[in-house]
């Protein structure tokens, strides 16, 4: 299972956001809610940082005389409900939510537990995968123009082509099967392990239709280069709060390069939560060739030259093999 870092991607949002009010009023400090021992005061602050290096911060939650007043999420409730200020917590659903256009998160409360399993009720996007999504499956078709999804069609959404609109139809195929639905315990930047459990449909959609028309479309070494130090790097940096840096720049370039060739079209099928791919085509991008991938014909590959290339590899595993003989160990 995978996080795709929807809370993550928000917080420069946010932060961008709120730096720009506080330079149009002339502001001197900034503040946020988020907690002492989380991912999240860490990005924001170094987004406001990185966006006004002036600025200063407040957060509460790291103020002792705050945090020993309110030492945790009942006593929020309770004095929001003194104050008459309308909240989406309550004492019956004891967890934190974040939500976003991409994703919804959740955490602490009864979460906490990492072996209690997540209420029912909980889960706010997506259909249950077992008992509510439909008992038919649905098949669309994304068509990715230099690694971005330009276009989906489905019998739920029809055809849609605006990149706001893209992205509106995998979320409601996502919602209406169940995908994206994931319960993981993940390690803090600040060190702790947390438990949290997030729902990103379109998003999980649309990644795995781009992982996939990746391998018909993308060279080999470029895709092991991007996947071993620019996706991780990437990953970290956005992970840790780092979006404003100089480090996220180059890794974006790099990503940016890498799908000039990404192009062609995959047709999926959403059921009970699961996106099976069922074919990929691309028009433009022919890395694949089927006459030499062929068992069935020769092609223009010729079968005898592959010798050569195995007894060439096999070189320093036979130095190898012969060097553990000697000494008497197997393999």
């Amino acid at each position: 299972m995978l996080d795709l870092l929807g809370t993550s991607l928000a917080r420069p949002v946010i932060a961008r956001a709120q730096v720009k009010i506080a330079q149009k009023e002339r502001c001197q400090f900034i503040s946020h809610g988020c907690t002492g021992k989380g991912n999240d005061q860490v990005r924001f602050e170094l987004a406001f940082y990185a966006l006004q290096p002036k600025i200063q911060v407040i957060a509460p939650w790291r103020i002792p005389e705050f945090y020993e007043r309110f030492k945790g999420r009942n006593d929020l409730l309770d004095y929001a409900a003194q104050q008459g200020i309308p909240v989406t917590s309550t004492k019956s659903k004891p967890w934190s939510m974040d939500e976003n256009l991409a994703h919804v998160s959740y955490e602490a409360g009864i979460l906490e537990d990492p072996d209690s399993s997540p209420p029912a009720d909980m889960w706010k996007l997506t259909a249950d995968p077992l008992l509510s999504a439909p008992n038919e499956p649905e098949d669309v078709t994304i068509e990715f123009e230099r690694g971005i999804p330009v276009k989906i069609t489905s019998q739920t959404t029809g055809t849609k082509t605006s990149p706001t609109e893209v992205f509106l139809a995998a979320n409601a195929l996502g919602r209406k099967h169940g995908v994206g639905r994931i319960d993981i315990v993940e390690n803090r930047f600040i060190g702790l392990k947390s438990r949290g459990c997030y729902e990103t449909p379109g998003l999980t959609i649309l990644r795995t239709a781009h992982i996939d028309i990746e391998g018909l479309t993308l060279d080999r070494e470029v895709r092991a280069l991007r996947d071993q130090f620019v996706t991780i790097g990437w990953s970290r940096v956005l992970y840790n709060g780092l979006y404003f840096s100089p480090e996220r720049e180059f890794l974006e370039v790099s990503i940016k390069e890498s799908q000039k060739s990404v192009n062609g079209q995959v047709r999926l099928r959403l059921y009970k939560g699961n996106c099976i791919i069922m074919g990929r085509s691309s028009q433009t991008e022919k890395l694949y060739d089927a006459s030499e991938s062929s068992m069935d014909e020769i092609g223009d590959f010729e079968p005898s030259e592959t010798g050569g290339f195995i007894k060439v590899q096999a070189i320093r595993l036979k130095k190898y093999g012969q060097m553990k003989a000697e000494k008497g160990e197997r393999l």
